[in-house]
């Protein structure tokens, strides 16, 4: 299982860098990860399952994701055309299958990375974390760069959340996203141990 921990770099980093590895990391190698984890134990009609009319089903929420972060991020930061449709993230029904939601996901977040990775060329070539402030305007909001990421980051995690008790309440036990012995022998380890 993996572990959703990451490990300090080989020598400090400045705040601005190290903000973006912890940003990149968590969306690619935790929330991600915990998203199609979950997936692969539910039914295409699982997935679209909602238990009632005002919440939303997994599927509307891997959508959501996906439109928040290119509008925040891919629109917001890195300037590309803002083609958002927040209402139909939540007015699909499906029947879009699993494969597909997952691979708008991983796209949208190779696409989100990519611009993360030229912001951390940014960082580095200014020598400084002006880039990270720098006023840009997602979903017509006036924000810094490192307040929209921040808010990328904020966003998956609540949504991963949701999507994760939307798959346990189908699967049960068969959704394990930790090692509880490895978490367990954490204690005795030392700081370096703690979750």
């Amino acid at each position: 299982m993996p572990s959703f921990s990451l490990e300090p770099p080989p020598s400090p980093l400045p705040a601005g860098r190290a903000f973006l590895r912890q940003a990149r990391f968590r969306l690619r190698d935790d929330y991600f990860v915990k998203i199609t984890a979950v997936m692969r134990e539910l039914t295409d009609d699982q997935i679209w399952w909602r238990p009632n009319e005002a919440s939303n089903s997994a599927g509307n929420l891997v959508l959501h994701l996906c439109g928040n972060a290119r509008q925040w991020i891919a629109a917001g930061v890195g300037g590309a055309p803002d083609t958002r449709d927040r209402v139909q993230e939540f007015a699909a029904r499906g029947p879009m299958p699993r494969r597909a939601l997952v691979e708008r996901l991983e796209q949208t977040l190779a696409d989100v990375d990519a611009h993360l990775t030229n912001l951390d060329r940014a960082l580095v070539e200014a020598g400084s974390d002006a880039p990270l402030q720098r006023e840009c305007h997602p979903q017509g909001y006036h924000q810094t760069v490192l307040d929209a990421v921040f808010h990328v980051v904020e966003h998956f995690s609540y949504h991963t959340g949701q999507i994760v008790l939307l798959a346990k309440w189908h699967a049960g036990d068969r959704i394990r996203l930790y090692d509880d012995a490895r978490l367990d022998a954490g204690r005795s380890a030392g700081p370096r141990g703690t979750a």
